[in-house]
């Protein structure tokens, strides 16, 4: 068999890219745009019910797990104020999708030395105590993690990846049948969905989550200019060790700048929340 030529492996990526877009399966607006102007549509070729479901089940699981470690909610001045600062950010989730209120919004403190912490679809909440002691964080930081989180479930962001990966990985293995590339076409197939769609829709997830959750913050009458004392320190931590939630979150000079301009921008409501309160 003839190797793939350069030619016919660029138009095989871009043909991959053009027939993604064209099968998603429903064209969706997951939340209204707020201040900070989130309006990007979205395709979803999974039901967020089912998706739903599934997160729930798999916290469920885990935090079954980690009691039978005595790993969760043990240090209970660090539960009372990680669901303080959650339930105040939660009660301003309307303002990118009514819906979320009726969410079945859980928030745990998880033992462990990572810096890490994550919400599931559906409002599911982790915090993990390493993020806290090894940062220490203060609250309007441990807000601005906490918010960020939250706009991923908001937006729906693992339903749009799981989308993505589900139309992406039917779309390559039917062309690479057809065109008879075999496993070294296949493969830099996948390579060219993962340049050219998925690490630029990663970075648009983390954009969005990034603004929405200064947004959140501001509104729950946290400083939304934190986000950017947080990710400094989060860039910080360890040393060459990467924290767990950098591993998800890349940090970089243009995201600063980023939460710089949009926590200006959302300073009006801080000062509004702050003066409520």
């Amino acid at each position: 068999m003839r190797p793939v030529g350069l030619r016919t492996f660029f138009s095989f990526a871009v043909g991959i890219t053009f027939m993604l877009m064209l099968s998603a399966c429903e064209t969706v607006q997951t939340t209204q745009g707020g201040l900070v102007g989130i309006d990007r549509q979205q395709r979803m070729a999974v039901s967020s019910q089912e998706l739903d479901q599934t997160a729930a089940r798999q916290y469920a699981a885990l935090i079954t797990g980690q009691k039978q470690k005595n790993t969760v909610n043990q240090n209970p001045a660090q539960v009372a104020r990680v669901r303080t600062i959650a339930n105040r950010l939660i009660a301003q989730t309307p303002v990118f999708r009514p819906d979320a209120q009726r969410w079945q919004w859980e928030v745990n403190v998880l033992t462990s030395s990572e810096v890490n912490a994550w919400c599931m679809p559906g409002g599911k909440i982790a915090v993990y105590s390493g993020l806290i002691e090894k940062l220490q964080v203060t609250d309007d930081e441990l807000a601005a993690v906490i918010g960020h989180e939250i706009s991923h479930a908001l937006r729906e962001h693992a339903r749009e990846r799981a989308s993505e990966q589900l139309v992406a990985g039917s779309v390559i293995s039917i062309g690479s049948a057809l065109l008879g590339v075999g496993g070294l076409g296949q493969q830099g197939a996948e390579y060219a969905y993962m340049g050219l769609v998925g690490l630029p829709n990663s970075r648009s997830h983390e954009t969005e989550a990034d603004r929405m959750g200064v947004e959140l913050t501001a509104r729950a009458a946290y400083d939304p200019r934190a986000a950017v004392t947080l990710w400094q320190k989060m860039a910080q931590a360890g040393g060459s060790e990467r924290p767990a939630f950098l591993s998800t979150h890349p940090s970089s000079s243009d995201r600063i700048s980023d939460l710089n301009v949009y926590a200006q921008r959302v300073m009006p409501l801080y000062l509004q929340a702050k003066s409520r309160r």
